[in-house]
C-alpha cells in the first residue's frame, strides 16, 4: 500500500518544536497532514511553524506539558483551526536526573512522573473527549529503551518510561476498537535532549549499536508516521522498539 497518507487528517504532538517531534511533524505534513505542535519556547516553536510550512499546516501553542491548563487550550485551539484531530503523539518528556534512584531528590522524581505519565494520561484524555471518543484515532507514546530493562544513571526516566509502555498496553484494551496506540522505545538519537549521553565521544557511545551510529530525529519521525498511518491498521498495545540493533541480546555478557 506504500507509506500511510494523512491527508485530511490532523496530528497534535507535544514537545515538537525540535528533535523527535519535530521530525515527526514533518514527516506527516510531508504526507499531507496537518500538525499542531507544543513546547516551551514560543519562539522555537514559531521558528518551528515556520518551517514545517506556515499556518496553513501547522499551528503552534506554547507551555508545559504537565500544565492541564494549556493542554486543554491546545486540543481546542486545535479543533477551532483545523476542525478535527486524529492522531496525537506523547512526544513531551523531562529527565532533571542522573544517578541512583535512591539519591535522586523526591521532588526531581515528582517532576518526571508528573511530565512523562500523568501529563501523558491527562493529554490523551483530553484528546478523547475532543475527537477520538465519536471519530476514532490513533495514539503514539514515546518511551524509551531505558524504559525495557536497567538503565544506570537515567533510573528515574527509565522507571516513567516502563510505566509509560505499561500506559499503553492498558489503554490499547480499554481505548479499542475504535482508538489504537502504540509505543515507540528509541535508543540514544542525537537530539538536544540526549546530548549529555553522547557529546563527549560519539563514536564511543555508538560502538555497543550494530548499526554503529546513533540514532537521528528522521528515523523516530518515520516510525511515529507508520504507527499513527493505517499502515499500522492491526497493530496496537504494542511497543516498536527503534534502536540500531543496540538492546538485541548477545549470547555472551562479555561482548556488551
Amino acid at each position: 500500500m506504500g507509506q500511510g497518507s494523512f491527508e485530511g487528517r490532523v496530528t497534535l504532538i507535544t514537545g515538537a518544536s525540535r528533535g523527535i517531534g519535530f521530525a515527526a511533524a514533518e514527516e506527516i505534513v510531508g504526507r499531507g497532514g496537518k500538525v499542531t505542535i507544543t513546547g516551551r519556547d514560543a519562539d522555537a516553536l514559531a521558528a518551528a511553524v515556520k518551517e514545517l510550512g506556515g499556518s496553513a499546516v501547522a499551528l503552534g501553542v506554547a507551555g508545559k506539558a504537565d500544565d492541564a491548563d494549556h493542554a486543554r487550550a491546545t486540543v481546542d485551539a486545535t479543533i477551532a483551526a483545523f476542525g478535527r484531530l486524529d492522531h496525537f503523539v506523547a512526544n513531551a518528556a523531562v529527565n532533571p536526573v542522573y544517578g541512583p534512584i535512591l539519591s535522586a531528590p523526591p521532588a526531581a522524581v515528582r517532576k518526571v512522573f508528573e511530565v512523562n505519565i500523568i501529563g501523558a494520561i491527562e493529554w490523551i484524555r483530553l484528546v478523547h473527549e475532543a475527537w477520538m471518543a465519536e471519530n476514532g484515532g490513533s495514539i503514539v507514546t514515546m518511551s524509551s529503551v531505558t524504559g525495557l530493562g536497567a538503565s544506570p544513571g537515567l533510573g528515574v526516566y527509565g522507571i516513567s518510561k516502563a510505566a509509560l509502555i505499561a500506559l499503553t498496553e492498558q489503554l490499547s484494551v480499554e481505548l479499542a476498537p475504535t482508538i489504537r496506540i502504540n509505543a515507540i522505545a528509541p535508543g540514544v538519537v542525537k537530539t538536544k535532549f540526549a546530548e549529555v549521553l553522547y557529546a563527549g565521544d560519539e563514536e564511543a557511545a555508538a560502538a555497543p549499536y550494530p548499526l554503529k551510529r546513533l540514532g537521528i530525529p528522521s528515523d523516530i519521525g518515520s516510525a511515529v508516521a507508520f504507527l499513527l498511518s493505517d499502515d499500522s491498521a492491526w497493530i496496537t498495545g504494542h511497543t516498536l522498539v527503534v534502536d540500531g540493533g543496540v538492546t538485541v541480546p548477545l549470547g555472551d555478557m562479555h561482548q556488551h
